[in-house]
Order: structure tokens, then C-alpha cells, then sequence
């Protein structure tokens, strides 16, 4: 069986060399005779795979000194209660509605304090980002927070929220790595990397060291306050080793191709072709304003049930792999992360061409 064009939203497609080097390390680790699936998370030979992984991140990012990266497990998910817990001091905080991601994330947060939903784009079926160059910030907000990217819906802020001065918090899962980021703009920057970065189980946490303190919720589990994580280099508990060192390789992976400079290009360049056959189609309907495109999922439609599902189903037979867009909205949906290249996308179009010459 060869390798499929996989545009899953997550677990998503990952670097075929990442994966053939696991692969050839998988039974002996450098010598080791061991698989890093087995070895101890304080050895010496994880202790080197892990701070190579933060410093290989911080490297590609340009992460400041006074940041620090923690590599946790829950998922975003899990952020969604750990965040409001170790920053909501004044019980209080703005949240900007562009999905479902971070509607679940509002309502979460609601269980530690008063939520503000200072913006929202649900009038449309979030198919835009609401313009936040004059928010209504609230004066004891201890955060304004951000889905940066909408995996669901396929938009993505091009410009952050003017904040007023509050710290802003993004949830970055599926943009992650795909472009330059000024870590500096943000107090929490976060995402679960199984969509540009790795394995599922590994959350990452860059979080500005003046928001990690003792001062959290009463009643905040040990396992979730930050403090405990930074304090013990994210080895306080077994972490999700296997998974941080996929990420490692893939942070490598990101530095032989150029980083994310790079990326960015090629991420452009990809995304281009398919929001170009969309914007000319007959047949399909890209369903984001144009401003707000993502570069990394792009949610399209035939506006009929039927034969979207039988695009779904033909795509899958001709190895195109995961188009069903997320239950919730229907339609199709094609994720181009980092590691899908170039070519997938060009046959996902010359596919989309032959099944809108076949069906109109």
C-alpha cells in the first residue's frame, strides 16, 4: 500500500522523513538499545531529546528568555480550565468567539469567573474574524483570549486584537509552526500538536514567566498549575515522551527546510492553488471571506448533502484521504499542514476539476 494524500484536521499528516527516522530508531535509540517508547523520562538520553526539542522551539520561534515552554499532556482542552485557573486573579476575563474551539473554551472559563464575550462571528457560522481594533476591553480583565486559528471553520486572525494592555492568551493549534510569530505579543501561547507538529497526547505551553505564580484558584490540582510544570523542567510527572520527541524531529525538520520563514512561503503558495480553483469553480464554494482565510484548513462546499458525500467517497477511492468537513457543519474540509506537500494539493485540484467536469 503506498502512502495516501492524508488532509485530516488532526492526528494529522506528519514528515515522511520524520516518520522513516523513528522508524529506523525505533528498536535502538542511538545505541541505546532501546526504544524511546521505553527508555526512562530521566535518563540521560531523553534528558538530551527533550532540551534539544525546547531549545530546537525556541530557536525556530525566537522565544524570549523570560518565556518558558512546558510540554504537557490534556490537550488544549485541558488549557481550557488550567488557564482561567492560574491567570483569573480578578475573576474576570474577555474571550473573542470565532468557533467552537473557543466558545468551549468561554464556557470552561465561566466555572472560575465572569466571562466577557467581547466579539463573535456566530452570526455568520464563524465565517469571519470580527474586526477587534477597538474592543470593548474590560477594565478588570486578566486576560483577552484568542482561537488564533478555527480548524472547523477555516479562518484565521491576520492581525491580533488590540488588547488595551490586557495579556492575550491564543490557542494556536492548527496554525502552530506555519508561520513567523512575535512571541512577545502574547502572555500564553498554546496548542496541541497533533496538528502541525506531532503525535497526539502532547500539549505545548509558552507562557511569560510573570503569569506563572502560586496565586492560583483554591482548590487547583497540583498537576494543573503551570508553576509545577516550569519548576520541574516539564518532567514533574512521566510526560508524554514518545510524543515530545517526535515533535523534536519535526522542529528539526522545520530548521532543514528553511524555518518559518519558509514555511510561511510555502504554506502560501499551497493554499493559493486550492482558494484559486475555488474562487473559479462552478461547483465548489470556498465558505470563508477572503480576508480571513486560513492557510491551513479550508472548509468548501457543492451546497448539495448528497454530492458532497459522494465527493467524500470518490476522493478517498483516488487516495485523497479525510475531506469530510467537522459533523458540525458538513461540507468538505481539506487541513494542508506543514507536512502535506505541494503535490498533494495540486492533485486534490486536478481532482476536484474531474469530479465538477463529471457532475455538473
Amino acid at each position: 500500500m503506498s502512502r495516501v494524500y492524508n488532509f485530516s484536521a488532526g492526528p494529522a499528516v506528519l514528515p515522511e522523513e520524520v516518520l522513516k527516522e523513528a522508524a529506523a530508531e525505533m528498536l535502538d535509540y542511538r545505541g541505546t538499545g532501546m526504544s524511546v517508547m521505553e527508555m526512562s523520562h530521566r535518563s540521560k538520553a531523553f534528558e538530551e531529546i527533550i532540551t534539544t526539542a525546547e531549545q530546537d522551539l525556541r530557536d525556530l520561534m525566537g522565544i524570549p528568555d523570560n518565556y518558558k515552554v512546558l510540554f504537557l499532556q490534556g490537550g488544549a482542552s485541558q488549557q481550557f480550565a488550567m488557564i482561567p485557573m492560574n491567570l483569573m486573579k480578578n475573576r474576570v476575563a474577555d474571550y473573542i468567539i470565532t468557533g467552537q474551539w473557543a466558545k468551549k473554551a468561554a464556557k470552561e472559563a465561566e466555572k472560575y469567573g465572569k466571562v466577557n464575550r467581547i466579539a463573535s462571528s456566530e452570526d455568520t457560522t464563524f465565517s469571519y474574524i470580527p474586526d477587534c481594533s477597538d474592543l470593548p476591553v474590560s477594565e478588570d480583565a486578566d486576560y483577552v483570549y484568542i482561537c488564533e486559528n478555527n480548524t472547523i471553520y477555516g479562518t484565521k486572525f491576520k492581525e491580533l486584537p488590540d488588547t488595551k494592555g490586557k495579556t492575550l492568551v491564543a490557542d494556536v493549534s492548527s496554525c502552530f509552526l506555519s508561520e513567523p510569530v512575535d512571541v512577545t505579543k502574547y502572555g500564553i501561547i498554546y496548542g496541541g500538536v497533533q496538528k502541525n507538529i506531532g503525535p497526539a497526547g502532547v500539549v505545548i505551553v509558552i507562557i511569560r514567566e510573570d503569569l506563572i505564580t502560586e496565586d492560583v484558584f483554591p482548590g487547583t490540582p497540583t498537576m494543573l498549575t503551570y508553576k509545577t510544570h516550569a519548576d520541574a523542567g516539564s518532567l514533574y510527572n512521566t510526560p508524554p515522551a514518545y510524543g515530545i520527541y517526535i515533535c523534536g524531529k519535526v522542529f528539526k525538520w522545520i530548521k532543514a527546510q528553511g524555518g518559518l520563514e519558509v514555511m510561511k512561503e510555502k504554506n502560501e503558495k499551497k493554499a493559493k492553488v486550492l482558494y484559486d480553483f475555488l474562487d473559479q469553480s462552478a461547483l465548489f464554494k470556498g465558505t470563508v471571506e477572503k480576508k480571513d482565510r486560513s492557510l491551513m484548513n479550508v472548509p468548501f462546499v457543492t451546497g448539495d448533502a448528497d454530492l458532497d458525500a459522494k465527493f467524500v467517497k470518490e476522493a478517498k477511492a483516488a487516495g485523497l484521504e479525510n475531506l469530510k468537513g467537522h459533523r458540525s457543519v458538513g461540507g468538505m474540509r481539506a487541513s494542508i499542514y506543514n507536512a502535506m506537500p505541494y503535490e498533494g494539493v495540486v492533485a486534490l485540484v486536478e481532482f476536484m476539476k474531474k469530479f465538477e467536469e463529471e457532475n455538473r
